[in-house]
């Protein structure tokens, strides 16, 4: 057995330093591996609650001049906020395929209508994916946020009805594209002094049986839009809301009402609704 020197007793040391450094290496290593792991899924999670839409992008960089072949873009899904309006689509490709484009295209880049040499997007349909409707509405000044609307913003449509004694509020539809805005289709079209051009309509993008359910709405009530942010896709209540329960007020049941009281043909007068019900009270 060796003796017990000093330079053993280091040399135990060391290895036991060693060893304790391995295993916090190993525990800081196993952590670090969860934790990656647990991002990893939440970002997955919230990857598959994103609307995405499929778009037509780039294969590689191409220059000016290049045609547009199966050979040169590819398909891709991007998030439809992100998605600009312009955009080709795969259901489009056919009208785009061997034009030319005017400008360059970055690798991954979404191919538009306006970069091809030209060309432009052939129709305002051609705006919108299959299965889809654009349904106009005539907004007035309150009702389309005093022209803020822009195209390619997204909207809630918020209904005001009323019945024969009560007046009612809800939510009829929640981010909805706005393709034009009178006929605006993009949102830097300016008048010659710079300004937003003014509007009496607003265009979406809906399904048909939404498109169906606004053009009730505006048979029935009011319509307004309310702008969301760039986005936001957080749901809202779509209840059914009395006007005075939102207001806070009571409900009215004819109490403290006047009313004038009506002669019909010489007879006598007859007695109205009370004043209010102070007019009960005896004067001292």
């Amino acid at each position: 057995m060796p003796p017990n020197t000093p330079i053993t007793r280091n040399t135990r040391k060391n290895w036991i330093v060693l060893a304790v450094a391995l295993a916090l290496g190993g525990l800081a290593a196993y952590a670090a591996s969860n934790y990656l792991a647990e991002r990893m899924a939440e970002i997955d999670a919230r990857a598959t609650d994103i609307d995405m839409v499929q778009v037509v992008v780039a294969k590689t960089s191409l220059p000016a001049g290049a045609s547009i072949t199966p050979d040169t873009v590819a398909v891709r899904g991007i998030p439809r906020p992100w998605a600009h309006s312009g955009a080709i689509t795969p259901d489009q490709f056919s009208r785009a395929e061997s034009l030319v484009l005017a400008y360059p295209a970055a690798v991954g880049e979404a191919i538009l209508w306006a970069q091809l040499e030209g060309r432009r997007a052939p129709t305002f349909s051609a705006r919108l994916q299959s299965g889809q409707r654009a349904v106009t509405v005539p907004v007035d000044e309150i009702s389309s946020l005093s022209g803020m609307v822009e195209p390619g913003d997204r909207i809630d449509i918020v209904v005001s009805a009323r019945n024969e004694t009560r007046s009612f509020t809800f939510t009829l539809l929640q981010s909805i594209p706005v393709l034009a805005t009178g006929s605006r289709v993009d949102a830097d079209t300016r008048d010659p002094d710079g300004q937003p051009r003014s509007y009496t309509t607003i265009t979406l993008d809906t399904s048909p049986e939404d498109a169906k359910r606004v053009i009730a709405a505006r048979e029935i009530g009011r319509v307004t839009a309310l702008l969301r942010a760039p986005g936001d896709i957080t749901p809202v209540s779509t209840a059914i809301t009395d006007g005075r329960k939102l207001l806070g007020l009571p409900d009215g049941d004819g109490k403290g009402i006047s009313s004038v009281p009506v002669i019909y043909g010489g007879g006598p007068i007859t007695s109205g609704l009370k004043m209010s019900s102070h007019a009960e009270t005896p004067l001292d």
